[in-house]
């Protein structure tokens, strides 16, 4: 039972950190679009590598959308704890 505590506690912290770096790669992306840099490759650089094939990038216009996928012992409960982070540059000047 202890065990099964434990592994939840740890599923749910990944979860957390995975919507923290969600959040910070799409604010890098965001700052790309204002630097007039790629957006998609910022925000894959932003996230660290254990987690750069669990990162889906998506930019419309000024707007860029990361998913990331935590680390889990369940493939399916990833799924389910996937986090979404969203930032804007902003109107066009």
């Amino acid at each position: 039972m202890l065990l099964a505590v434990v592994l939840a506690v740890a599923q749910l912290l990944a979860a957390g950190v995975a919507h923290e770096l969600a959040d910070h790669a799409a604010e890098a992306g965001a700052i790309a679009v204002l630097q007039h840099a790629d957006p998609a490759k910022a925000a894959r650089e932003a996230v660290p590598g254990w987690s750069r094939g669990r990162v889906h990038v998506q930019v419309q216009d000024r707007r860029v959308r990361v998913r990331l996928r935590p680390r889990s012992f369940l493939p399916k409960l990833a799924e389910l704890l996937e986090a979404t982070g969203d930032a804007h540059a902003g109107p066009r000047p």
